[in-house]
């Protein structure tokens, strides 16, 4: 426990300088956005054209509660939730004149994350990824904006429209994410060892916190990766529902690493200088409070209270193992990757 208290001092001295703009409008605020948007999953699922966007009239209601529509394009996007969910994840698309003057100025894309299967804890699943966005926010600059919505959905079928209640949550574009951090997005391979080693570790300390094996920071899968003004490159991680922190019923565990079950953990990470693995260490135990009060934040949000204490328990182990020495050592440490 030495080496955790040397690592506290160490921070609370310590200033981390980055450079970061101003998120849009959209992303000023935690406030709940109500929307209301119609079209046919069916069509959306069927299309497998990434450049087209099926019209849709979307509803939002502003903070005085007066509703305005804007119009925007919707596809799916991912191919494994394209052919499992019931409710794909949404692109959407806005255009420059549309979005003048509304609360969606500045975003000419977006992403609506919305729940997978028609399920009794689908709502809750939604809350529970959006909280691993929010606990990256704490540890990192170099993150995706969100913005949580309401939605009420009405799905277009052959004879019938159904309507849903659904949780869901926005996230800001790539492009913007890059203009925000003063970067440029880099689409080609990297190989990890050659992006900045406390943001590497950062990340990868985060996807090990949220059970996550299913990423790349070389390939950006699910992960966009930035180079900087200083060419230094950058992993910003998105999508985590087939991670543990969410435990959705059709995520698929990776048995190519051993793992019997979505919630077991394995560190990704590639080897480096023990200090700076250590100082990420401290960084995640110095901000342990703020973790669980964003956690506590969603609490009274849940459909079912049993989901959030679930959430609560699986930070809690996060943390019972880099706290001992013993195991942050053996299952961390000992883990980091050399090939």
């Amino acid at each position: 426990m030495q080496t955790i208290k040397t690592l506290l001092i160490f921070l609370c001295t310590t200033t981390f300088v980055f450079a970061q703009g101003e998120p849009v409008e959209l992303f000023r605020s935690e406030g709940i956005i109500p929307i209301q948007i119609s079209y046919s999953n069916r069509d959306l699922k069927k299309s497998d054209n990434d450049t087209v966007f099926f019209d849709a009239t979307m509803k939002y209601q502003t903070i005085d509660g007066v509703w305005n529509d804007i119009n925007v394009g919707v596809r799916a996007r991912g191919n494994f939730r394209r052919s499992t969910c019931y409710f794909p994840p949404i692109k959407m698309k806005i255009k420059k004149k549309d979005a003048k003057g509304t609360i969606f100025k500045g975003n000419k894309k977006l992403k609506l994350v919305l729940p997978c299967k028609l399920e009794n804890n689908n709502n809750d699943n939604i809350l529970r990824e959006l909280i691993a966005y929010k606990l990256y926010e704490v540890i990192s600059p170099y993150h995706f904006k969100t913005r949580r919505v309401s939605v009420d959905f009405e799905e277009i079928k052959k004879r019938k429209t159904e309507k849903f209640v659904l949780n869901g949550f926005l996230i800001e574009d790539d492009k913007n994410v890059a203009e925000r951090l003063e970067s440029k997005n880099w689409d080609r391979f990297m190989h990890p060892m050659n992006m900045i080693p406390e943001a590497s570790v950062q990340n990868n300390f985060f996807q090990f916190m949220i059970g996550n094996t299913d990423f790349s920071t070389a390939y950006s899968h699910n992960g966009k990766l930035l180079v900087n003004r200083d060419n230094k490159f950058i992993p910003v991680p998105y999508d985590f529902d087939m991670s543990g922190i969410v435990d959705p019923s059709y995520a698929v565990t990776n048995e190519s690493l051993g793992l019997k079950n979505i919630q077991d953990r394995q560190y990704r990470g590639f080897k480096r200088d023990e200090a700076i693995v250590n100082s990420v260490r401290g960084q995640f135990i110095a901000n342990k409070g703020k973790f669980f009060a964003i956690i506590e934040g969603f609490k009274a949000d849940f459909d079912n209270p049993k989901s959030h204490q679930e959430v609560v328990e699986y930070i809690e182990s996060f943390f019972t193992l880099i706290e001992d020495d013993k195991r942050y050592k053996s299952e961390i440490i000992n883990q980091m990757r050399t090939k």
